[in-house]
């Protein structure tokens, strides 16, 4: 080849190359434009870049969310807070009717919330309009003036002896130690630094600041059970005598010496914060462990973790674990803060070790995942925090990242969509009918075929008609979410089949798109001989455990059957146990435990167990 005609190819490859940046470019600055926003609003309003970016972060992750509300009626990157557009919360019983003891030996337990009022005080949009001079419509929709709303509030709160600090805590709209914990996690965001694509697919950067120093403050009350890292205060449930020999709203108890404490079980409140704590106090009403803010993460305990609450519908599970519930509304579509998620966090890693309870979403669990008890009272349990709840960066938040830990092949598999992209549609987030707004989800909807076409899974247990299951977001019979293990059944093409309530569950899971990860662990089967094995939604003891002053607890299977050749994914063995308290006398109150073993399994989208006479435990690569 001559000189010449390498000197035509350099030509022709360098203009190739050119032709290649320049169309690259614009797509690189259209990635960066939030950026740019941040740098741009931080010039205007004088207010420092890594302020800005770290406060953003507590809030939204930087993210838009579609446009839709947080839990606390925040919106856009920088949470402006808008009631009057987020509306009025609902009962929390909407999404639900069941008995939150879910105890048979008392009667069915079903009090009344109603709907709740927003605080007035969450109008931040309205003192960023008046800052800006743009109307609150665009501070809401629009990412560059919601971003600009933001920094003229951090400017104007500018001011006082510790300066931007002072300032962030009080953009949390918090006093007190909930601001500064709000305040103390931007600014150890700021010290560390932080990296992401947002969930319209923006490249932000905040760069890390070693040397930043905050100011310290006092630590919590000393009557409450919580990490030194969080705001926690003392709101106490009544333990309080009723009439007619009724009392509430807990039960006394003496864990983990009496029982072991299993599980942590996670809800949202279906109300806003203050509605919240007012039904805590009410004696007449259920109750939880504690309960987490949505704009700063401030924390209540209500009842000794020592103590069973009423809030889980099942009363095993009741006593075997301890409830959290976090400001938030599963059916409305709404988005939870990062305040949030990383303070309650903390507080449920804290609990976990100090319980020995394991990382993983076998043991910390949502309230849909928390079986029913007996046939009748399935289509009743609740099914928050719903769909919209980020398990997969909440358990990041954790230290135990969920998936990634198998080899390709195994025989078992952990659900870990992405989360901005993973976008079914729902309905039923409102009362006209529409369809919920598309955003990020933890849920991968299940087919009957390997197609989007065929029809969801039937739940014999919610649809006793026999009908299959639909996308309303309270409809959890063909639903797996993220963390949850199953055993694969099949694999056709793209698509993947797991067990799943007795029945062949299809999910697309592309190569390169994966929405399940190989996994390693334990695997249930019927023993040989048999062709079908209960299921139950509790772990009683068997009759002759029970002493004679205490009524025989039913041993009662659910609708369901695993059959020869299923399998499903085990948490292990656990005794059978029965607490029995149904006076206001602790003395009169029971551990009952029974020689019957049984193995807690993933069946379906709640957990479930089966005796383990009755299977095998397998392991699974």
């Amino acid at each position: 080849m001559s000189a010449h005609s390498l000197s035509r190819a350099a030509v022709l490859a360098a203009a190739v190359s050119l032709a290649a940046g320049l169309a690259a470019a614009p797509a690189q600055a259209a990635t960066e434009q939030r950026q740019r926003d941040f740098a741009a609003a931080a010039a205007e309003f004088g207010v420092p870049e890594n302020v800005l970016l770290g406060v953003s972060y507590l809030e939204s992750r930087w993210d838009t969310n579609a446009g839709t509300p947080s839990t606390a009626a925040g919106y856009g990157p920088m949470h402006l807070t808008d009631v009057r557009e987020a509306g009025v919360a609902t009962s929390h019983h909407d999404e639900g009717t069941e008995d939150p003891r879910g105890d048979d030996a008392r009667p069915p337990l079903h009090p009344e919330a109603g709907p709740v009022a927003p605080p007035q005080g969450l109008q931040t949009v309205d003192e960023a309009a008046q800052l800006t001079g743009q109307k609150a419509e665009t501070l809401r929709s629009d990412p560059t003036q919601n971003i600009r709303g933001g920094a003229a509030l951090l400017a104007k709160y500018h001011a006082g002896q510790n300066g931007w600090y002072d300032a962030v805590a009080r953009y949390s709209g918090s006093t007190g130690d909930a601001a500064q914990t709000f305040a103390d996690e931007v600014f150890d965001t700021i010290k560390t630094g932080v990296a992401r694509t947002t969930d319209d697919g923006q490249q932000v950067t905040l760069a890390a600041t070693p040397d930043t120093t905050v100011p310290q403050h006092a630590g919590n009350p000393a009557d409450v059970e919580c990490p030194r890292t969080v705001a926690c205060e003392s709101v106490p449930a009544p333990y309080q005598e009723l009439p007619n020999n009724d009392y509430g709203n807990h039960d006394l108890a003496n864990r983990p010496v009496s029982q072991k404490i299993d599980h942590i079980v996670i809800h949202d409140t279906e109300g806003y914060w203050d509605n919240v704590l007012k039904l805590a106090q009410d004696p007449t009403y259920v109750s939880w462990h504690y309960t987490v803010r949505s704009a700063d993460g401030l924390i209540a305990q209500h009842v000794p973790t020592k103590d069973v609450a009423w809030h889980a519908g099942n009363w095993y599970v009741n006593a075997k674990s301890i409830g959290v519930e976090h400001e938030g509304f599963a059916a409305k579509g709404t988005w939870y803060t990062e305040a949030m998620y990383r303070s309650s966090a903390k507080l449920v890693g804290y609990l976990a070790r100090k319980y020995g309870i394991p990382l993983d979403r076998a043991h910390i669990i949502g309230h849909d995942n928390v079986p029913g008890t007996v046939p009748s009272t399935i289509a009743g349990m609740h099914w928050d925090p719903g769909p919209y709840w980020d398990w997969s960066h909440y358990f990041d938040l954790l230290g135990a990242p969920l998936g990634g830990f198998g080899l390709p092949g195994s025989s078992l598999v952990t659900i870990d969509p992405d989360f901005a992209t993973n976008q079914p549609v729902f309905t039923g987030c409102d009362t006209a009918g529409t369809p919920c707004p598309a955003r990020g989800s933890e849920a991968v909807v299940l087919h009957s075929e390997p197609n989007d076409a065929s029809p969801l899974l039937k739940d014999v247990g919610l649809h006793p008609n026999g009908t299959p299951s639909t996308m309303g977001v309270a409809d959890v019979g063909s639903r797996v979410a993220t963390g949850q293990q199953y055993a694969v059944a099949d694999v056709s093409g793209d698509w993947t089949a797991i067990w799943y309530l007795g029945q062949k569950g299809w999910f697309h899971n592309p190569r390169g798109a994966r929405v399940a990860k190989p996994a390693i662990g334990w695997v249930v089967t019927p023993k040989p001989g048999l062709a079908t094995v209960p299921v139950y939604g509790r772990a009683y003891p068997e009759p002759e455990a029970y002493p004679a002053n205490v009524p025989v607890q039913a041993i009662t299977p659910l609708p369901y059957t695993l059959a020869a050749g299923q399998k499903y994914s085990s948490a292990g063995t656990v005794g059978s146990e029965y607490y029995y308290a149904v006076t206001f006398d602790q003395a009169d109150h029971v551990v009952v435990k029974g020689k019957l073993k049984y193995v807690q399994i993933q069946f379906g989208h709640r957990i479930a167990f089966v005796k383990a006479d009755d299977v095998r435990i397998l392991p699974a690569f």
